[in-house]
């Protein structure tokens, strides 16, 4: 078991209680939660293109402000439903790499689309679970080189794996975690989980786990139900039990409520269908990691409601996050 890594350079906080990118490099990790259905490929287009655009502002503000450059961001999303609800199309993958999705997760749903063994180990920015049996096409992690400016580029790892309980017959998410992380962590400090499980117990163990195996970030997916626990563990890693899920809003996980009802009231098989709702909510989770480290020094739920039926010229993001980041305690 490899410990967390200890900075070389004393942590100087800036005022807003982040560590000074001037002293310690910083990158941000946008993870957006299950994409479902055609709604939440756009609804994540339109957010994403909103969120460019204030980061473009972002940084002019801090060149008047002689401060530097703004932090680089790496954007992660869970794809696994993104294709009608259930799998996902490579015209679906392309459309999520032009809305700006850098990194692409999956989960137990990645294998719907049966044509994405065809073409998964062609693509170098997606990943599935780790832990699926030997010899499954594609791969369980990577690494993404993240520009960090002035000619200096850094590496993430990201690592998707599965879980057990309620989910299915799986090799152990505890082994392939262990095996993952160290793999990474060869070549660098900057280690993102994407933990795709139902129970929260089994997500929270995992969490710690990866806490102590040295990780940076940590999230579940695949309830499609946000949580409110945010938080940094350890003072090293930043965690949330769920990001949630982006797509429809008025909807029972992404689906019509008509037809979740009746699958569940009733006793015959009775298919859901994925809702083509406009108003579209946005989920997810914002992590801010020290480069020299890998510490997690900020996370934010990230929470967005937006109506693509509009015009695009008139579409607005509405944020709905009702709390602060919380911030790792810093030395001073």
């Amino acid at each position: 078991m490899s410990p967390p890594r200890k900075s070389n350079q004393p942590d100087q906080p800036d005022q807003s209680g982040l560590l000074d990118p001037a002293v310690e490099p910083l990158v941000d990790i946008l993870f957006l939660g299950d994409i479902v259905g055609r709604s939440g490929r756009r609804g994540v287009a339109h957010y994403l293109a909103h969120h460019r655009a204030e980061r473009r502002a972002e940084r002019r503000a801090e060149r008047r402000a002689a401060h530097g450059s703004a932090r680089p961001e790496l954007v992660i999303a869970n794809v696994e439903n993104a294709s009608h609800g259930f799998g996902l199309t490579e015209k679906g993958y392309h459309e999520l790499c032009k809305a700006g999705v850098d990194v692409m997760t999956g989960g137990n749903h990645i294998w719907d689309r049966k044509e994405i063994v065809d073409w998964i180990d062609q693509k170098p920015n997606i990943v599935r679970p780790a832990n699926f049996a030997e010899g499954s096409p594609g791969r369980g992690w990577l690494l993404v080189p993240v520009d960090l400016g002035g000619g200096r580029t850094v590496q993430v790892g990201v690592i998707n794996l599965i879980g057990q309980v309620f989910m299915g017959q799986y090799n152990s998410p505890w082994e392939a975690m262990v095996d993952a992380i160290e793999a990474v962590r060869a070549e660098t400090d900057l280690v993102f989980v994407d933990f795709h499980a139902e129970a929260t117990a089994e997500k929270m163990a995992m969490g710690h786990y990866a806490c102590r195996l040295g990780a940076s970030a940590f999230t579940g997916t695949h309830t499609h139900v946000q949580t409110a626990d945010q938080q940094v563990l350890m003072e090293r890693m930043g965690y949330i039990t769920d990001s949630g899920f982006c797509g429809p809003f008025n909807s029972v996980i992404g689906f019509v409520p008509d037809t979740s009802i009746n699958r569940m009231k009733g006793t015959t098989p009775t298919r859901i269908e994925v809702s083509e709702e406009p108003l579209v909510q946005i989920n997810g989770c914002r992590f801010t990691l020290a480069v020299n480290d890998g510490r997690c020094v900020g996370i934010e739920r990230v929470q967005a409601r937006l109506d693509i039926s509009l015009p695009d010229d008139e579409i607005t993001v509405e944020s709905l996050a009702d709390s602060p980041k919380t911030l790792c305690p810093v030395a001073v």
